[in-house]
């Protein structure tokens, strides 16, 4: 199982169905993000942790939320950045 479109829509809070394409194209982004990231697709996985279904969400929320690649006007501040520290311990490491 992945992140569904329904999934995704609770954990932004968004009832309306205008940004369903918009929202699983986050999704895409997020899930490859998070394949590369774990080195490993979550189509080869028995069963897909949690953890990595959390950090998907998280990241397609944030693509989602910022959907520029910058921004300005405004003081940037470093945010640790929790989506990572889910899927660290599921990082393949392959040499």
């Amino acid at each position: 199982m992945t992140v569904s479109l329904a999934s995704m829509k609770a954990h932004l809070n968004i009832t309306e169905d205008t940004d369903d394409d918009l929202i699983g194209d986050k999704i895409a982004a997020a899930q490859a993000m998070v394949e590369e990231f774990a080195g490993e697709k979550f189509a080869d996985m028995a069963s897909i942790p949690a953890p990595l279904l959390e950090a998907t969400r998280q990241i397609a929320a944030h693509f989602y939320e910022n959907r520029e690649a910058t921004a300005g006007d405004f003081t940037l501040k470093a945010v640790p950045f929790a989506a990572l520290d889910l899927i660290r311990p599921y990082k393949r490491w392959v040499f």
